[in-house]
């Protein structure tokens, strides 16, 4: 008897710890549970709607949700802060709603209607398509007058003065609202030294596209960043004729960091000397398909035509090819018949003979261009030295047609000619 009571007495204690167990998970699971919905009463939640406010409790996910279950309304043009997929997790929100509606938007002699829900004058100029530099005055404000204006709100915009301002060697765009040189220098915190010079008296009016340099006496040391210019690599491609060109790779800038060591005096620069400078970026060559095939039979005013292109695509400039031509135009007139276009003779005359179709202008413009890059290439280097073409013109005449009785103005004038006509 007394080991059955001790039996039951053990099951009712095992009972009552089970029970005890299920009680604490319940409440753990219970607490969990509101741990992760923070608002499963439901959230709060005030909407500012131009002056009116609304305050719903709604077990809405997004702002979108708690709008339609406030009975708010949004069109294209407004404004909701948050935005409207913003998900709602906490338990209190405030949303604004900001309605988009017309302003006029006033800069200088320009003027036009804008409808937009921005707040900022800044905004509304943005709607608006305007750019705003930091020196512009923009203001929004009630309208004095509706009935003239239009709208309840104008923005009005004072543009500051665009002119050309250099500080100690660097050059740039800047702006103002200042009206003259002096206080334009203060307002843009230069402060002169004994030895600095401005370029403009101080009581001179600051006007649209001025230029106001402020220099330093004596030697001083700038730092300037510079493009790079890219090398431009072409391929002949004899399918197309002269003339055609593909670009590939666009090529592009580099940048560099230089520092010039610049001696000044009374405001003008005296001398410039590059001092350092490092590679910010490396330039990227440009890959460019140029043409190169030319028709078998053609007339000297074609030959002429084709010897412009060709000498172009070979990267001369224009008053070097037309230095060339004029010696050519007087040596032949672009016949490619007898001694050909350099009317060549001797051991030169036999080298081009001894080639494929050599009357053709394909072939000798492709042996001028041989012989310039070999054994004369001298003169060719010559005449990538000059900007001048008289003076590309008698170091071709002098250098590579060596003729007797030359008619060198004659050839100048030619080449002149050539030069205007292309």
């Amino acid at each position: 008897m007394k080991i059955k009571q001790i039996i039951l007495a053990n099951k009712f204690l095992l009972l009552g710890v089970l029970c005890l167990v299920f009680i604490a998970s319940f409440s753990l699971t219970k607490a969990s549970a509101d741990t992760n919905d923070t608002a499963k009463g439901g959230r709060l939640v005030t909407v500012h709607d131009r002056g009116d406010v609304r305050v719903i409790l709604t077990h809405a996910q997004t702002v979108a949700d708690a709008l339609q279950a406030a009975y708010v309304h949004v069109v294209k043009g407004d404004t909701v802060e948050p935005a409207l997929d913003e998900q709602l997790v906490a338990s209190d929100y405030s949303i604004n709603v900001y309605r988009a509606r017309p302003v006029l938007v006033i800069d200088g002699q320009f003027r036009q209607k804008v409808n937009t829900s921005k707040q900022s004058a800044a905004g509304v100029a943005k709607a608006a398509g305007l750019e705003l530099h930091d020196e512009d005055i923009a203001t929004l404000s009630q309208s004095g007058d509706m009935v003239t204006d239009g709208t309840a709100e104008v923005l009005n915009i004072k543009r500051a003065t665009e002119f050309e301002l250099t500080l100690y060697g660097k050059t740039f765009t800047a702006y103002t609202q200042a009206k003259n040189v002096w206080d334009m220098l203060k307002q843009k915190g230069v402060k002169l030294g004994d030895s600095d010079t401005v370029s403009q008296p101080f009581g001179a009016k600051i006007v649209p596209g001025m230029k106001v340099a402020v220099w330093r006496n004596g030697v001083q040391t700038v730092t300037l960043d510079e493009d790079i210019d890219f090398n431009v690599r072409q391929i002949q491609d004899y399918d197309h004729p002269l003339g055609y060109k593909k670009v590939e790779t666009p090529g592009q800038k580099g940048k560099r960091t230089v520092s010039y060591e610049i001696h000044m005096q009374n405001g003008v620069e005296i001398s410039r000397t590059e001092i350092h400078s490092q590679v910010i970026a490396e330039p990227k060559e440009q890959v460019e398909t140029v043409g190169a095939k030319m028709p078998v039979t053609t007339t000297p005013s074609q030959n002429r035509d084709l010897t412009w292109q060709f000498l172009i695509s070979k990267g001369l400039s224009r008053e070097q090819v037309a230095g060339i031509m004029g010696n050519l135009m007087q040596e032949h007139g672009f016949n490619t018949s007898g001694d050909g276009l350099a009317q060549w003779t001797g051991s030169r005359k036999a080298n081009l003979m001894s080639r494929e179709n050599p009357y053709t202008i394909q072939t000798q413009l492709e042996f001028l261009w041989y012989e310039l890059s070999g054994g004369y290439v001298k003169v060719l280097n010559n005449i990538r030295a000059t900007s001048d073409t008289a003076e590309a013109t008698r170091i071709f005449q002098n250098q590579f047609e060596r003729c007797g009785q030359c008619a060198e103005t004659l050839r100048i004038n030619y080449a002149l000619s050539i030069l205007g006509s292309y």
